[in-house]
């Protein structure tokens, strides 16, 4: 076989038709060819739940162990097809009111704390221009205290001084100079 041939017969080449020589689609023409479709939920009635639950479109009723398909337009499968507590959508494990349960506790959950933290915010905002007058407030009065503070220092002082010069106890520059004598 020559490389020409074998280059057109792998799908190589200009050749604008995307079927080989004998007619049968090409690699890129069999790419292109849809799968057959899932089978109908109704061929999985009396098989199995995890069986009928492998196609997503399909919902199992354990009263009557059918595989039915669900009902898009709706939200949850009427009753008429089977109830609520009986059927099986996703996993086998957790029935639809299980399932609604489940999601309006969490939804309940996540509004709750959206709440919160919406009214945390807005009360943080609010609270800033207060609690800036609050800290200006303490630093004034942390300032009076320190002043006050020395006042009664120098005070405090100065009467010690008074009683030093009344018993002739003088602050002597060396202490250590009455020893050398």
């Amino acid at each position: 076989m020559s490389r020409v041939s074998q280059f057109a017969m792998f799908g190589g080449g200009c050749n604008p038709h995307p079927q080989g020589p004998s007619g049968v689609p090409g690699p890129t023409q069999a790419a292109l060819v849809p799968s057959h479709p899932p089978p109908a939920c109704s061929e999985n009635t009396n098989k199995s739940c995890s069986e009928c639950l492998k196609n997503v479109s399909c919902f199992w009723c354990y009263t009557n162990n059918a595989c039915l398909d669900y009902p898009v337009q709706k939200i949850l499968p009427p009753s008429s097809l089977c109830q609520l507590s009986s059927a099986r959508w996703g996993v086998c494990w957790v029935n639809f009111e299980a399932l609604i349960i489940a999601m309006s506790v969490v939804g309940g959950a996540l509004l709750l704390g959206i709440t919160i933290c919406c009214c945390c915010c807005c009360c943080r905002k609010k609270k800033n221009p207060r609690s800036d007058k609050e800290e200006e407030r303490a630093a004034r009065e942390r300032e009076e205290r320190r002043v006050r503070q020395e006042e009664r220092r120098a005070e405090m002082k100065s009467r010690h001084e008074e009683i030093r010069k009344k018993y002739g106890l003088f602050k002597e520059q060396n202490p250590y100079a009455r020893f050398e004598n």
